[in-house]
């Protein structure tokens, strides 16, 4: 069934072809309100809505699902994960990434108590000023949270409007002619439906490299395609090469357990439990004085520098006394068995891996 398409001019059918598209492939997901239904009246809804979107954020679908459902069963409303302990939740964000997200996921969930009595505002411009809600995850909320009347644009529907449109100008400045273009389109009462069509067209369709074109239900409408070929936009602007910094991260491995610390709230992993180690600017000075040996190295990317992290270990007979001179934030001896569920983020993880795995190789040796 065609639903009414209001505010599309005569000329750009493509709205109405693209929501039935939609509804006959729409994706089941756990956060999503099927195609055309109304929404549900649960007042925690909108709550689901916003937690799925900041996960979403530099995550795939496949990545974030479990952690949805781990999230809400735990803490199934905004009350619930504004009074969580802030480690717990970001033990329970590893793996994730980007961990500034968790953080300003606990700030959003508490101002949202405190200013708002527990309840998301449904208003994109009270949303933006919510921690860690930009301009694309208001409207996100606004429309798939309460049915508002957003633009919704994330790099999935700049890709699917820059081609429809043949918007040669290169990504980020193409972000005001992808948005004027598509604006007058959304249809009203259905922004909801129209955003989330764009994203599984461009998932399933309109993909990054090859797009599948003779499939796709726009193909007489796109620009690009008439142009040639259509995976040449959205142009994109000349990446600037990332730098390779250095560090080294400390196991410190004593009586079956090893030393961990928690990371400055603020910066890169900030209040994540990991191992001890430098500031990423050259090797740094062990914490603790001792016959240091070299496990390995381990990369890691960040989104403006490379990673390459020396892991030195010092294995000592019994745990030394952590007095305040060693300046250890949070220091904390985990069990051996106990460090691959720890939830450190995925640099540390990957350290630690080098150091279980010559706790193993000496318990064999031993044996």
């Amino acid at each position: 069934m065609r639903l009414p398409c209001h505010r599309r001019k005569v000329t750009d059918s493509w709205p109405l072809q693209l929501l039935d598209w939609y509804h006959a492939h729409a994706r089941v997901l756990p956060w999503r309100n099927p195609p055309g239904a109304a929404l549900p009246t649960d007042a925690d809804w909108p709550y689901r809505v916003w937690l799925s979107e900041i996960m979403l954020q530099q995550t795939t679908v496949e990545a974030a699902t479990p952690y949805f459902h781990a999230f809400t069963a735990r803490w199934p409303d905004v009350a619930a994960l504004a009074a969580a302990d802030d480690a717990d939740v970001m033990q329970a964000w590893a793996g994730l990434g980007y961990y500034a997200r968790a953080r300003n996921l606990l700030a959003c969930a508490r101002t949202v108590v405190d200013r708002h009595g527990g309840h998301f505002p449904a208003h994109e411009t009270a949303l933006r000023d919510l921690p860690g809600v930009g301009d694309y995850t208001a409207a996100a909320v606004a429309a798939f949270g309460f049915g508002r009347d957003a633009v919704v644009i994330d790099g999935n529907v700049e890709r699917v409007v820059s081609r429809l449109f043949a918007i040669s100008t290169p990504l980020p400045a193409a972000r005001v002619a992808i948005r004027a273009a598509l604006a007058p389109l959304v249809p009203q009462g259905q922004a909801g439906d129209f955003a989330q069509a764009m994203m599984d067209l461009a998932r399933r369709v309109c993909t990054a490299r090859a797009p599948r074109c003779l499939v796709c239900p726009l193909i007489g409408s796109c620009a690009a395609n008439k142009a040639g070929p259509p995976d040449a936009f959205p142009v994109k602007a000349a990446k600037k090469a990332r730098p390779t910094r250095h560090g080294t991260a400390w196991w410190i491995e004593a009586d079956g357990h090893v030393l961990t610390i928690v990371r400055p709230a603020k910066g890169l992993l900030g209040g994540m439990r990991a191992l001890p180690s430098c500031d990423w600017r050259g090797a740094g000075t062990p914490p603790i004085p001792g016959d240091w040996q070299n496990f390995g190295v381990v990369r890691h990317g960040f989104t403006h520098f490379e990673l390459e992290l020396a892991v030195q270990a010092l294995l000592l007979d019994q745990r030394p006394d952590l007095g305040p001179d060693l300046a250890l934030p949070g220091a904390q001896w985990l069990a051996l068995d106990t460090v691959e569920t720890a939830g450190m983020p995925t640099l540390f993880a990957k350290a630690a891996t080098l150091g279980l795995a010559a706790a193993q190789e000496r318990g064999k040796m031993a044996a």
